[in-house]
């Protein structure tokens, strides 16, 4: 375009020294007109620039508004002021959130080094006797006045009671401290609140008749001391002052060993129906079947629970072990990745399915039953006409003859 071509092409340079002085003067030329253009045009406003300025903000068109938009005192609402909490500490919120409020009337006095007797040491009743006599003596002796407790509805009428049972208390004579002595020794006195609660899980565990096993169950203690304190207990229970939550406990565990007793016979029955069950035995599924587990799955699981004995300890880990080893489920990925709880969520669905199951044989075989003794009353009555018949027609012929 410019002619370069034109000079690469060429194989001698065209360029003279003429040519170069004519380029040099044109360029000076040219660099002379443009200074003598700025210089007439004159300096930029942009090199005056400044930020200082007499112009106020509150200056509009000639009026001063700087007083007229001054906000009075009363009209400012003060926002309020964010409270912050000195101790942030989770304890001591929980302490003062669960504090248990103080009785309105102080306990009254007791006296110093009284033997510390706990209701699951059973001691003789006489001894409660001797020591609340003690009690009544001593506050007598410091002159203690009952306080009077407004949440009883005669509380007038109490406080003069208890205060008449306080002044006309009197010291233990010389043969009641010795029968005190003597009663303190004929409790359960080595027998502390671990063992007692250890007493009654055991008895909750395995049941009030099983005392062999709850004899093993309870530490540090003996069998005969653990017989010997069960039936303490069976006959004097009543004078705890929890019974009521212990009992529920027992029978709770009670009930759970009866219902493992039902299941373990429910099993029994249903595995006998068969001489190898584990590939004859049916379960009738009804609507319940279900879309997870197929019959030869609920067939193993059924069998093998029976197997290794429901109310085994652990058993359900136990059965998903032998889930993972049994070589027909070895492509089977469902049922090998199944937990121990959701095969014993499967396993008490079966056996709800066979309980109903045997309950309906079992109505059925009272029902053939019950016909069966409808019909033979008839035909033993039948039997009983046709002898009275045999027996007149002989006596006929005697008469006969």
């Amino acid at each position: 375009r410019h002619g370069a071509t034109h000079v690469f092409a060429s194989k001698d340079s065209e360029l003279t020294d003429e040519d170069i002085t004519t380029i040099l003067e044109r360029g000076e030329k040219k660099t002379a007109e443009m200074n003598e253009r700025l210089q007439k045009m004159g300096e930029s406003s942009l090199r005056n620039f400044t930020m200082e300025t007499e112009m106020s903000l509150y200056n509009f068109e000639g009026e001063d508004y700087r007083g007229k938009q001054k906000l009075s005192m009363m009209e400012w609402i003060e926002p309020p002021k964010r409270e912050r909490k000195a101790n942030y500490a989770v304890d001591a919120y929980f302490r003062e959130a669960l504090r248990v409020s103080e009785p309105k009337i102080p306990k009254a006095p007791r006296p110093p080094k009284q033997p510390n007797i706990q209701d699951f040491q059973f001691f003789p009743p006489r001894l409660f006797e001797l020591l609340e006599k003690e009690i009544l003596y001593y506050r007598k002796t410091i002159g203690y006045k009952v306080p009077r407790n407004p949440d009883l509805p005669n509380a007038a009428q109490v406080q003069k009671e208890e205060q008449r049972k306080i002044d006309e208390s009197a010291p233990l004579s010389a043969e009641e401290a010795e029968e005190k002595e003597r009663l303190l020794t004929q409790g359960f006195t080595n027998w502390n609140k671990r063992d007692f609660n250890q007493f009654i899980k055991a008895n909750e565990k395995y049941g009030r008749d099983d005392i062999d096993d709850i004899a093993r169950e309870v530490e540090g203690k003996s069998p005969e001391e653990v017989i010997e304190y069960s039936a303490v207990f069976w006959e004097r229970c009543n004078e705890l002052q929890d019974i009521e939550r212990i009992m529920a406990q027992i029978e709770r565990g009670e009930a759970r060993i009866q219902r493992r007793i039902s299941i373990k016979k429910a099993l029994d029955v249903k595995i006998a129906r068969y001489k190898a069950p584990f590939h004859q035995l049916r379960i009738q599924y009804g609507t319940n079947k279900g879309k997870n587990y197929t019959e030869e799955e609920d067939r193993f699981l059924i069998c093998m629970l029976h197997k290794m004995g429901f109310d085994k300890e652990n058993v359900y880990e136990e059965l998903r072990q032998c889930v993972r080893n049994a070589p027909q489920f070895r492509f089977d990925w469902f049922i090998k990745s199944r937990t121990a709880m959701e095969l014993q969520r499967r396993c008490n669905t079966l056996i709800s399915l066979i309980e109903k199951e045997n309950m309906e044989i079992e109505e059925k075989e009272k029902a053939e039953k019950k016909k069966r003794g409808t019909k033979t009353p008839v035909s033993q009555k039948r039997k009983a006409e046709a002898a009275i018949e045999n027996s007149g027609k002989k006596d006929a012929k005697k008469a006969k003859t």
